[in-house]
């Protein structure tokens, strides 16, 4: 039943390490790159075409009407997309998407051909031009979408993140490829001809494509998408109120502005080329070509050379404002080489729209995504779509109505007679005066976000949300300090200090030493715990200013311990005054510790005598901190000889400082003390602590515990729980290694203490360590462990074909023994089916697995029905099928007709079925094992010598009294053999037991016997 698991190895792993990818997602995401790379050579072939064409023959001034026009199409696309989805499977969709774009581009042809046709005083050729531009926009649209979504079936949230940017590059190398080609093209088919080679590249990705949806159709639903009516979307009934109304506001104006001024500068571009046109279409065409060519050179060394690194030096913000910025100088470069005759306006907008381009789909991109974290997730999906699928497309159709209202302006109040050359100059000079002022407002629109986004992140203070790259630290560190001078509650107040300390430990005592004394004592004190951790010797002076004020024993002791450990030439001498008795404990003690770290032989030695008196005092605080004090010491001189006498102290808050002070200071010979005090309840909770603190250096400890059947599961999951606690690539690897060999709840209680661990490490570590194919792997041995259990179920009840996916509800009747079994065995299928839930989340969402569980569980058929639906849309390993073939509420029979792909049923009779399955017995619970046994004496049935023997030394003590009533039945001379050997058993059920066995049938135990 057992597969076995191993990392990949290849030639490649270094050029996968350098992509940061994982061997398994090579292929995938080899493929959609192609799809996506095909499709847009073709897409960009039929728009530069187009552009030439329409510009050639009618001019720029009517591109406002195409604005226009577009500004709709894209919600209505995506509803069509939508619709698709809800009577066609998706799989289906996403190819026939593809062809639906291609299909036209063939047509389009002949309207090309025919020039004089007119219909309603338009002519057939440039209402094909018209058509054309506007499906141009709707296929890169559609391609776009097409793309985002079979991506997401493709590949789980944490691949997306690796593989999506290398996806998403196809466009950006289809432009280098199409705009180089696009001049040869021309000369081998002609411009008219071009939109039969687009179509043909289009038809290209869509059969990559449908080879990609067949090779991986595990990935997809087989079902059309289905949307309950109690889930449709929320966001038009909330209500945004407060600092969140404040930043989405000024968060969609961002993308509002970004597009605006990108269609400006559009028309103008497009303008100054059809005036500076010297060979009609063809020359435009290919001077387009040229120019993609080179713009997407320069955008893929920027994507991926680049943007992250500019992001990391100067902040999001930073990022964002280099556009407007840009846009501002280069206009105001246009305007005066324009204005002074030093060069052709046109150069000014080649660069200003060369400038564009090139930040707009790479900066703006990558920095756009990140402008919706402080949002709650619960309304940021809703507010994006809202912004990229409303807003960006209205905000197009009003710059084209801005344009024909300024050309309106422009010609009303421009004099008659101007030549063309200075009428279309005075024109331009309008257009990047306008494009100045925008920008200007998109920078404020930049500040604005700015204030509001570390306002808000401020405000929610959520642990480890974002990292350093992801705000302006200056920002936020001044949003800190007004948010600390003001009169707000302390809480509110202490998630700031956490938020900053998540963000910059390094430099969090530059924001808060200068705030210290006007904070609070608990302030003060969560202040400078966290300052220890990087102590700063230019924050000294302040520290020590702060000790000579009036301050609570626990402050005046950590800010006596950053003096004296930060400063490199302390004067000890001056801790002496805090070693006197009328000094509270907590001071005292730290004081002691402090000059037994860095004093002379004659201080060490006072500092000691104050430190022993202190734990050998008849006061529990003293003690306490007594022993604390030890921890903080580097050396413990003469002071071990107490620690026996403190390990048995009365006082559980003495030994619990004890075992902090056995890992504080290393103390090997007292290791032992620490796993004793892990059996213990009143000291689990230190024990465990003081192991984590230990470090790499426990791993082998916990182990000896973890390991142990004979341990309590309580005390193995603690165990367990450390090592997912110490979270170093040492630990997570003994963790992954057990999680290979273990079954039942260890691999449960691994699984989930590698899911709790924060910042998603244990997941990514197990996925670098087994891969994707390994955690499917271990979803099949559970599939297969379920095909066991039907399996018995079926030859042990075949007069009861179905069983519930769940167990049933336990009666409160006397159960036959086989009942017994047969509910032991649902519980193991639950709990199999517990574990696959576990091992899906470390692959996918988790939130959607988390639905799905519980839907299925309810035991409601419409919420059974929705769970599966869930999994269907999200589930995409090899035995998807199996998976949900058990989930449903089918026979047994039919489950495993589902699981035959990995497991065989061979009808046997009931007691051939019992005896196969005790050959699994290291996978089935004690509760289950004991019931077979008990089944076997119920009914009669033999077992084998070796099932019986082994189950004998079982570690559970009900086991082993099920396998001596069993032998009570059907082996008794094995049984008189045994008994003797049993006398001594730990368990007082079984040792009384086994004396009552002894009593009846007369066995005379020799006191030499073992």
């Amino acid at each position: 039943m057992e597969k076995r698991i191993g990392e990949p190895a290849g030639v490649g792993q270094g050029v996968l390490r350098g992509l940061n990818l994982r061997p398994e997602e090579v292929e995938r995401t080899l493929l959609m790159f192609a799809v996506y790379t095909f499709s847009s050579i073709g897409l960009i072939w039929l728009e530069l075409s187009t552009v030439g064409l329409f510009i050639d023959q009618y001019g720029a001034e009517k591109l406002p009407w195409i604005y226009i026009a577009s500004a709709g199409i894209g919600s209505s696309l995506g509803v069509v997309y939508s619709r698709l989805q809800t009577f066609l499977p998706l799989r289906r969709v996403i190819v026939l998407i593809l062809l639906l774009m291609a299909i036209p581009l063939f047509l389009f042809r002949f309207g090309l051909r025919i020039e004089n046709f007119r219909f309603l005083g338009l002519s057939l050729q440039f209402v094909t031009l018209f058509v054309m531009w506007l499906w141009v926009e709707a296929c890169y649209l559609l391609n776009d979408l097409n793309t985002s979504i079979t991506s997401n079936q493709l590949f789980n949230i944490r691949e997306i993140k690796r593989t999506y940017p290398i996806i998403s590059s196809g466009y950006l190398v289809a432009g280098v490829v199409s705009g180089f080609s696009l001049p040869l093209l021309l000369r081998f088919v002609g411009l008219n001809n071009v939109t039969l080679v687009s179509g043909t590249m289009v038809l290209v990705g869509a059969g990559v494509l449908f080879y990609l949806s067949q090779r991986y159709e595990q990935s997809f639903p087989d079902s059309s998408r289905w949307t309950p009516e109690d889930e449709l979307p929320e966001f038009s009934t909330r209500s945004l109120k407060g600092p969140l109304q404040g930043y989405v506001i000024p968060l969609v104006l961002f993308f509002v502005m970004a597009e605006v001024v990108y269609v400006m500068v559009d028309f103008q571009f497009f303008s100054q080329l059809e005036y500076r046109s010297i060979g009609g279409a063809s020359w435009i065409v290919s001077f387009l070509g040229l120019f993609e060519g080179v713009l997407s050179t320069f955008q893929v060394a920027t994507q991926w050379f680049a943007s992250s690194r500019l992001v990391e030096k100067i902040g999001v913000f930073g990022t964002a404002s280099i556009l407007p910025v840009g846009v501002v100088a280069l206009g105001l470069f246009s305007l005066i080489g324009g204005a002074t005759g030093l060069f052709t306006i046109f150069i000014g907008f080649l660069i200003l729209r060369f400038l564009d381009e090139l930040f707009h789909y790479t900066l703006i991109e990558t920095t756009g995504t990140v402008l919706f974290q402080p949002l709650p997730e619960n309304i940021r999906s809703d507010i994006q779509t809202l912004v990229n699928g409303v807003f960006e497309p209205l905000s197009t159709g009003l710059s084209g109505i801005g344009i024909l209202l300024l050309l309106w302006l422009i010609n009303l109040f421009l004099p008659d007679g101007v030549p063309e050359g200075i009428f279309l100059q005075d024109q331009s000079l309008i257009f990047v005066v306008t494009i100045i002022l925008l920008a200007f407002v998109w920078l404020w629109v930049v500040w604005k976000i700015r204030s509001q986004y570390v306002r808000l992140l401020v405000r929610s203070a959520e642990r480890g949300r974002l990292g350093t790259t992801d705000i302006d630290m200056r920002s936020l560190k001044r949003s800190v300090v007004d948010e600390l001078k003001q009169p707000t509650p302390e809480a509110d107040k202490r998630s700031c200090i956490e938020l900053l300390s998540q963000l910059d430990p390094k430099n969090v005592g530059d924001t808060l030493v200068p705030l210290l004394e006007i904070m609070s004592p608990n302030l003060q004190r969560q202040a400078l715990e966290l300052m220890l951790d990087y102590p700063n010797p230019a924050h000294l002076e302040a520290i020590r200013s702060l000790s000579r004020s009036s301050l609570p024993p626990e402050v005046l002791a950590l800010a006596l311990r950053y003096i004296w450990l930060t400063e490199s030439n302390p004067d000890i001498n001056q801790l002496k005054p805090y070693l006197q008795p009328r000094v509270d404990p907590v001071v005292r003690g730290t004081a002691a510790a402090l000059i037994m770290r860095r004093g002379d032989r004659e201080q060490k030695a006072a500092a000691t005598n104050t430190i022993r008196r202190m734990i050998v005092s008849n006061q529990e605080p003293e003690r306490v901190m007594g022993v604390r004090a030890l921890g903080d010491a580097d050396y413990l001189q003469g002071l071990r000889v107490y620690l026996n006498d403190l390990l048995a102290d009365e006082s559980l808050r003495v030994r619990c400082s004890v075992l902090e002070v056995i890992a504080a200071t290393k103390m090997e010979e007292y290791y032992g003390s620490l796993l004793k005090a892990v059996s213990y309840r009143s000291t689990r909770e230190a024990a465990r602590m003081a192991l984590v603190r230990l470090g790499n250096e426990a791993i082998p400890l916990l182990m000896r515990i973890a390991t142990d059947i004979y341990k309590s599961d309580l005390v193995r999951l603690q165990a367990w729980s450390a090592l997912g606690e110490i979270g170093t690539p040492e630990a997570l690897d003994t963790l992954i290694d057990n999680l290979l060999i273990s079954w039942g709840t260890t691999r449960r209680n691994i699984l989930r203490i590698l899911l709790k661990i924060p910042d998603d490490a244990g997941i990514e570590r197990t996925l670098d360590r087994i891969g994707r194919n390994g955690v499917e792997t271990l979803i099949e041995q559970e599939l297969m462990f379920i095909g066991q259990i039907y399996s018995t179920l079926l030859d042990l009840e075949p007069e009861k074909p179905t069983a519930p996916i769940l167990p049933s509800t336990v009666s409160l009747e006397v159960a036959s023994p086989l009942e017994m079994l047969c509910r032991a065995l649902r519980n193991l299928e639950s709990d199999a089916i517990d574990r696959c839930f576990l091992l899906m989340k470390f692959l996918y969402s988790l939130g959607s697995i988390q639905a799905a569980a519980f839907n299925i569980r309810s035991g409601q058929q419409g919420n059974i029905a929705r769970g599966l639906e869930i999994l269907d849309n999200t589930v995409d390993i090899s035995r998807k099928r199996a998976l949900i073939g058990i989930l449903d509420n089918h026979s047994i029979v039919q489950k495993i007709e589902d699981l035959s792909p990995l497991i065989s049923y061979k009808p046997m009779t009931p007691s051939e079925r019992l005896r196969r399955l005790l050959e699994f017995r290291h996978f089935l619970s004690d509760w289950s094992l004991a019931c077979c046994f008990h089944q076997a004496r119920s009914a009669s049935w033999s077992l084998t010598a070796e099932q019986t023997l082994m189950c004998l030394r079982h570690p559970t003590g009900f086991v082993r009294e099920a396998v001596l009533a069993y032998l009570k039945m059907g082996a008794r001379q094995a049984l008189v053999e045994l008994l003797p050997m049993l006398q001594t058993d730990p368990d007082p059920l079984v040792a009384h037991q086994v004396q009552q066995l002894i009593s009846e049938l007369a066995v005379h135990i020799k006191t030499e016997m073992p």
